[in-house]
């Protein structure tokens, strides 16, 4: 009896090891979240608390598909245990049936139920998808049908990834920002997205979901703020040492607020070739602020002389040829005071700069000296926008 004794000791410590190993990554994954989740309770508003319609049908979206998803994953949270207690070794009452191995009930439920939730998700999240496609223009006809209200002209804004801050255009108000978005409440936004270094990956989780950005490339993005509040802005794909700094307010305010905004970013220093040139070298926003010898803290305002900046800076990678390493934002031999950006946009239709229609083609102006073939592997060979970037 004393090896079997042993054995019985022996077999109870190594399973009480993996146990304890799993109590402890369990307790560091439930560290980790509420710590992420207070960083982003202090931003202001985010998925839970949303400024808006379409973060708010997002949030819609994410309750009622957990809580169908639990309809599958609950029994067998609950079961494993209760089986496991069932027929443990020290349960002489439990029916001892090693020639058992089918059972159609069981079977059926196995099978039915989780085939049942996937289409139920499938057809429900389809329908959810293509009501807040980040492409779609944000007008009467959505907002009746998700009975909110607009109360104000249309705002467009274009956004500029760079490392390590968001710039902000707004190219029919003559001002551009760093470091934080303000936007009307009630006024529905039309953004225009695209990085002058790598790929990128917009978050402003109080407003909409995610959407990438890519260097020669627009993405769209359509939203609207329908109380005022401050979320937090923030970059979602790696992109080196100062991606954590890559964050900042948007914040959505009264009309009065906006115009203030706008009239202080008016009489603010403009955003020239020069100054952009040296904005877009590799640094977070103070330190923006000190290469530009600008006092104060906080983001940067500036007036716009082009209102072109963001198509220009769309069309440095889009000539047919390589953007030279000296000319390229983000690489170690940037440099900002021989960089250039191309004095005029490409000339190119709607069609083939934003490719608008899903599904639709769009070309590639063709270099001069290159056959249209000769596109592939340049920047200007790649299509102006991308439709898989956004993540519900």
């Amino acid at each position: 009896m004393a090896p079997l004794a042993k054995f019985h000791s022996s077999a109870r410590v190594g399973a009480e090891q993996p146990a304890g190993a799993l109590s402890r990554i369990v307790a560091i994954a439930v560290a980790a979240t509420l710590s992420a989740s207070g960083a982003w309770a202090q931003s202001g508003s985010g998925l839970f608390d949303p400024l808006g319609p379409i973060a708010e049908l997002q949030r819609l979206e994410l309750v009622w598909a957990s809580i169908i998803i639990l309809v599958a994953i609950l029994p067998v949270l609950l079961g494993v245990p209760l089986i496991l207690w069932r027929y443990r070794r020290a349960n002489t009452k439990s029916e001892y049936a090693p020639a058992w191995h089918f059972d159609t009930k069981l079977e059926i439920v196995m099978w039915v139920v989780p085939v049942v939730i996937v289409i139920a998700l499938g057809i429900w999240l389809t329908q959810a998808t293509y009501r807040i496609d980040p492409y779609r223009e944000i007008d009467a006809e959505m907002a009746e049908g998700m009975e909110f209200v607009i109360d104000g002209p249309p705002v467009e804004v274009e956004v500029v990834g760079l490392d390590w801050k968001w710039l902000y255009i707004y190219p029919e108000e003559g001002v551009a920002s760093v470091g934080e978005m303000v936007l009307p409440v009630a006024s529905p936004v039309s953004m225009r997205l695209t990085t002058d270094t790598v790929m990128q990956s917009f978050m402003a989780p109080g407003l909409a979901g995610q959407i990438y950005a890519m260097p020669g490339m627009v993405t769209r993005l359509n939203l609207l703020a329908d109380r005022e509040g401050e979320t937090l802005a923030g970059n979602t794909q790696y992109n080196g040492t100062g991606f954590a700094w890559q964050r900042g307010p948007v914040r959505a305010v009264d009309r009065a607020a906006y115009d203030a905004f706008l009239d202080e970013a008016r009489d603010s220093p403009e955003l020239d070739d020069r100054t952009y040139a040296r904005l877009a070298a590799s640094g977070t926003v103070d330190d923006a602020r000190q290469t530009l010898g600008r006092e104060g803290d906080g983001p940067l305002v500036f007036s716009l002389p082009d209102e072109r900046l963001f198509d220009r800076i769309v069309s440095r990678y889009r000539t047919g040829t390589a953007v030279a390493i000296g000319n390229q934002p983000g690489s170690p031999s940037y440099d900002p005071e021989t960089a250039s950006l191309p004095d005029t946009p490409l000339e190119m239709s709607h069609g083939q700069t934003e490719g608008m229609d899903h599904g639709s083609e769009t070309r590639t102006p063709e270099a001069p000296g290159l056959p249209p073939e000769s596109h592939a592997g340049h920047g200007s060979g790649i299509s102006t926008d991308t439709e898989g970037g956004h993540a519900e």
